[in-house]
C-alpha cells in the first residue's frame, strides 16, 4: 500500500545520509586481459548515490556508443534500474566491473514523471517505460551490430524487461535475462497489499498513486491486474535464458518467492543457499560481490555447479 512507495523514499533519505559518512567508492576492477582496455574504477554504495545525483545517466565504463563487442563477449549488456533510481546509481558497480572484463556495456533511464528532475525515475507506467527500452536496445543492437543483449535490472528493472520481452518483440533480441530482487510477480508488502482489499482501503492507496502520477507502484502489486496479464501466459518465453537471484533479508518484495520465474531455462537463486551470511538486503544486491560473481559466470562460461566465493558481502539495506 502506501508503505510501498514511502519506504522506497525513505530508503533514499537513509542512503543519502550514509553517503554523506562513506569512505568514497570502492577499488579498481582489473581490465580485461584481451583487451588491455581501461580500468574503470569500480564503485560502491557511496559512488552510487553520488551518481544518483551527479552523474544519473553515466556510471564509468558505460555507454560507449564506439565500444565493438569482442569474440568473447559478443553480447552488449543493458543494465536496468528500479523505481526511484536511476542508470548512475544502479550501474556504479555492475557496469565498470562488466566493461573491466571487456563487455560492452550500456544503460538507460525510463519512467520519468513531472517531478522526476533528471534523477528519480521508475514512476511511470510500465509498458510505456518497456517501449522506452524497447527503442534503446534496438540503438544499441544498431551501435554495436550485434543480433542479441544481455540484460540486467534490479527490482523493476527485472521485471519491466519482462513485458518488453513478452510483449513487445524483445524475446527476439534478448539472449539472457538476469534479474536481482525483481518485483516478477509483485510484493505484499509483508501483508499489507492483502490487508488493504480485505479492508476496503487499497482502492484510496493507489489512487494517492494515480495521483501523483507514479502507476509503476500499483502495477507492483501482488495479484495486480498489471501482473495478472503480464504472466497470464507463463513466466518464461522460448529462447531466452532466465537467472534470477533473491535474498533472504529482502523486505521490499514479499515474499521473496514472488521474485521466481517457473518456466524452461530459467533458474532460481536464494543467495543465502550459497553464502549464508550474506547480510544484503533488496537495494544493496547491485553491490554485493557473490552477486556480482553470479553475473559473471551466466554471461561468461556458465558453469552450471558454480558457486561463488562468499566476500565483499553488499549492504543491508
Amino acid at each position: 500500500m502506501r508503505r510501498f512507495g514511502m519506504r522506497r523514499a525513505v530508503v533514499a533519505v537513509v542512503v543519502t545520509v550514509c553517503a554523506a559518512v562513506s569512505l568514497g567508492a570502492g577499488g579498481v576492477g582489473a581490465a580485461s586481459a584481451e583487451e588491455g582496455g581501461e580500468r574503470y574504477p569500480v564503485g560502491d554504495l557511496g559512488t552510487s548515490i553520488k551518481n544518483f545525483f551527479f552523474s544519473p545517466d553515466a556510471p564509468a565504463g558505460a555507454n560507449d556508443w564506439s565500444c565493438t563487442p569482442s569474440e568473447e563477449h559478443p553480447e552488449p549488456v543493458v543494465i536496468v534500474h528500479g523505481t526511484t533510481s536511476n542508470f548512475g546509481s544502479a550501474g556504479a558497480m555492475i557496469a565498470p566491473t562488466l566493461a573491466n572484463e571487456g563487455y560492452c556495456v550500456y544503460g538507460f533511464n525510463y519512467g520519468a514523471v513531472p517531478y522526476s528532475a533528471g534523477r528519480l525515475f521508475g514512476l511511470g507506467d510500465i509498458e510505456e517505460s518497456a517501449r522506452t527500452m524497447s527503442a534503446f536496445v534496438d540503438r544499441v543492437l544498431e551501435s554495436t551490430g550485434a543480433d542479441r543483449v544481455d540484460v540486467i535490472g534490479g527490482s523493476q528493472g527485472g521485471m519491466m524487461p519482462n513485458y518488453y520481452i513478452k510483449r513487445l518483440g524483445g524475446a527476439a533480441q534478448v539472449r539472457t535475462m538476469i534479474g536481482l530482487g525483481p518485483t516478477n510477480h509483485g510484493t505484499t508488502m509483508n501483508g499489507l497489499v492483502e490487508l488493504g482489499r480485505t479492508l476496503h482501503v487499497l482502492g484510496l492507496v493507489n489512487d494517492f498513486y494515480r495521483l501523483i502520477g507514479a502507476p509503476a507502484y500499483i502495477q507492483q502489486e501482488a495479484g495486480s491486474e498489471f501482473q495478472e496479464e503480464l504472466f497470464a501466459d507463463g513466466d518464461t518465453v522460448p529462447g531466452v535464458r532466465y537467472l534470477t537471484i533473491a535474498t533472504a533479508h529482502d523486505t521490499t518484495v514479499t515474499p521473496v518467492t514472488n521474485s521466481f520465474l517457473r518456466g524452461p531455462d530459467s533458474t532460481n537463486i536464494l543467495l543465502q543457499d550459497l553464502c549464508p551470511d550474506d547480510p544484503v538486503s533488496h537495494s544493496g544486491m547491485s553491490f554485493d560481490g557473490p552477486i556480482m560473481q553470479l553475473i559473471l559466470n551466466e554471461l561468461g562460461p556458465r558453469e552450471p555447479d558454480f558457486r561463488p566465493e562468499c566476500v565483499n558481502y553488499g549492504p543491508n539495506v
